[in-house]
């Protein structure tokens, strides 16, 4: 069975029991260099089934998973984005962590708005925690307000999140601009490559609350390379998980999502890293104080 997340390894659970929601969106519309993205939650889910059920001595399968059908991604960006806030929003409910399975990065934005809704009324703001080889924070690109690169536009300036981004290398005018308007923390790969990661990246007053969402091009094109923009410099295993040890510290992360696969057929390898991806993803949600099983990541 590869239509459900891990589920070699444990039986899919009830939606109302599951500790995580795995919602899958092969949106692909707004592409801009290499395609595929639309394959890639099949592909994540396919993978999954070739994981182990421990991650770094986590087991978050043990919690429940439920992975809904595929969303819906015909007709206009809108409805798109609504049908991701229902799952989302059902996921909530059911007291679950979402967990997007992308698809081109703007499916981000429906996550995001129903999450931001939920904050509203609970009151406990979150932040927005971005691995990425670009910014992803010009107001429209091509004309499109809803491209994957304008995701982290509409996240600061239309949402008001606060926002602190790893690893990115490709970067416009406009974004820098963007950046100190919105006061946009940013540890760049030259940055993080030079200098290193503080004891704690997030912050002094970043929400305790945090949605992690992670654009595959973020890691180095030597180790992801089914992406459409696959750009040198970006991170190893190691320093990703290095970094998103240090991030989850004393926070809870209410959200996640994996995005901008595009399979390459016959390259398994990173298929397989972006469904072990996801899985540390959850299982750093699960168990958010955990150390990665004592490794000093290099």
């Amino acid at each position: 069975m590869n239509d459900a997340f891990l589920a070699s390894e444990y039986p899919p659970a009830a939606s109302e029991a599951a500790a995580f929601h795995v919602i899958p969106v092969p949106l692909e519309r707004s592409v801009s260099y290499g395609g595929g993205t639309a394959g890639g939650p099949a592909a994540i889910l396919a993978a999954s089934q070739q994981l182990e059920g421990l991650e770094n001595g986590m087991a978050p399968g043990e919690s429940g998973i439920y992975t809904t059908p595929p969303v819906d991604v015909s007709g206009h960006p809108e409805g798109v984005l609504g049908r991701i806030e229902n799952a989302v929003d059902k996921a909530l409910k059911a007291g679950a962590v979402p967990v997007i399975l992308g698809g081109e990065h703007t499916v981000t934005l429906g996550a995001l708005r129903a999450l931001a809704r939920a904050a509203e009324k609970s009151g406990e703001p979150f932040g927005v925690v971005q691995f990425d080889a670009h910014a992803d924070l010009r107001d429209e690109y091509q004309g499109d307000p809803f491209s994957h690169a304008s995701v982290m536009r509409r996240a600061v300036a239309d949402l008001g999140l606060p926002l602190v981004q790893f690893a990115v290398r490709e970067l416009s005018r406009e974004e820098v601009e963007v950046r100190r308007r919105y006061g946009v923390t940013h540890y760049d790969a030259y940055f993080l490559a030079r200098v290193g990661l503080p004891e704690q990246p997030l912050p002094e007053g970043f929400p305790r609350r945090i949605y992690i969402t992670f654009d595959v091009d973020g890691l180095d094109p030597a180790l992801m390379p089914a992406t459409g923009t696959p750009s040198p410099g970006g991170l190893t295993w190691k320093e990703t998980e290095f970094i998103l040890e240090r991030c989850v510290k004393d926070h809870e992360v209410i959200g996640l999502d994996v995005v901008e696969l595009a399979p390459i057929a016959g390259l398994h390898h990173a298929d397989y890293t972006a469904a072990r991806l996801t899985h540390l993803l959850m299982a750093l949600a699960a168990h958010k104080d955990t150390e990665l099983n004592g490794e000093d990541a290099q």
